[in-house]
């Protein structure tokens, strides 16, 4: 008896044909999969293989959320390089996002971390070509501004604080508490400013004088770098660099931000509502979150509601 089907054509030859045009690799690789589903099956997996180029994904932005005090010691999840790198490079690298969003709340710390955060994000920036938007919650002062600065836009809510575009070091004098209960101290140096503005100690002017020239050489890079960034848009009428804060519709006035919006309807409005954001932050030591880093943590803990008092925050 003749076998009515033995001269039917194979589907699973005839969807091989398909891909003919590919690399002998994924030629082989579909024969096998095409004898094994539907034709609708094979479809899709030629389309996943092929990546229809007419299939257009959603936009991405990855939002980088850079929140308290910057440079803080002995707090895992404190803002400094170290800790970003990681995470800024995950943020610009993966998915290869159309932007990328930083949720700033700083009110500032060291200057050498806020420096080396906003040269990474740049530098990252220029490698991927990949815009950066900044946008503050309550305040982008001092170092926080520095980062803020690091973006192409800065945005921020109305009540937002913003500036403090200067440099501040500040202690205590305790000479007067040790001769009170009669504490002798001694110290021995070689080199005679290794004990500049010992605390237990009268104060020197020499040693004044000589920590406010290091002052005002850190303000002029703070100065230089918030000059570069914004360019035409700051206000030269106005003096911007006395350490003055400007809550943000002021701001937006003096050219030191660009304007007042929140980061998701911003977004949303700039590449569509169906813009997907991806989160990235520091995650704290797995240890400390188990109290074994308590007395650090509430140290700089201490340090940190300190700064962000100086701005009734």
């Amino acid at each position: 008896m003749t076998d009515i089907n033995a001269n039917a054509p194979d589907p699973g030859r005839e969807r091989c044909k398909f891909t003919q045009g590919s690399s002998l690799f994924e030629w082989i690789g579909f024969c096998e999969a095409a004898s094994l589903v539907s034709a609708p099956a094979a479809i899709y997996i030629v389309a996943m293989m092929l990546r229809i180029p007419f299939v257009k994904k959603a936009p991405l932005v990855s939002v980088v959320r850079l929140a308290g005090a910057i440079g803080i010691s002995g707090r895992g999840a404190s803002l400094n390089d170290v800790s970003l790198a990681p995470v800024l490079e995950a943020a610009f690298s993966k998915g290869k996002p159309d932007a990328v969003a930083l949720e700033i709340n700083s009110p500032g710390g060291s200057p050498v971390q806020s420096s080396l955060i906003g040269a990474r994000i740049r530098r990252l920036a220029q490698e991927k070509d990949i815009p950066v938007i900044a946008f503050v919650e309550d305040v982008a002062a001092s170092g926080g501004y520095w980062l803020a600065v690091s973006a192409d836009e800065i945005w921020a809510d109305a009540s937002s604080i913003i500036g403090s575009i200067g440099v501040i070091s500040a202690g205590f004098g305790a000479q007067e508490l040790l001769a009170r209960y009669g504490v002798e101290r001694r110290v021995y140096t070689a080199g005679e400013s290794k004990s500049m503005l010992d605390p237990f100690r009268a104060e020197d002017p020499e040693d004044v004088a000589r920590l406010k020239g290091l002052l005002g050489d850190i303000h002029t890079n703070f100065i230089d770098h918030v000059t570069e960034r914004r360019g035409d848009k700051l206000d030269g009428s106005h003096e911007l660099f006395t350490g003055e804060i400007w809550l943000a519709k002021r701001a937006t006035e003096l050219g030191l931000i660009d304007g007042i919006a929140h980061l998701k309807p911003a977004l949303q409005a700039r590449f569509g509502d169906k813009v997907k954001l991806r989160n990235y932050g520091i995650k704290r030591p797995f240890l400390s979150r188990f109290g074994v880093q308590l007395a650090q943590d509430a140290v700089a803990g201490i340090e940190e509601r300190a700064a962000f008092a100086r701005f009734g925050l």
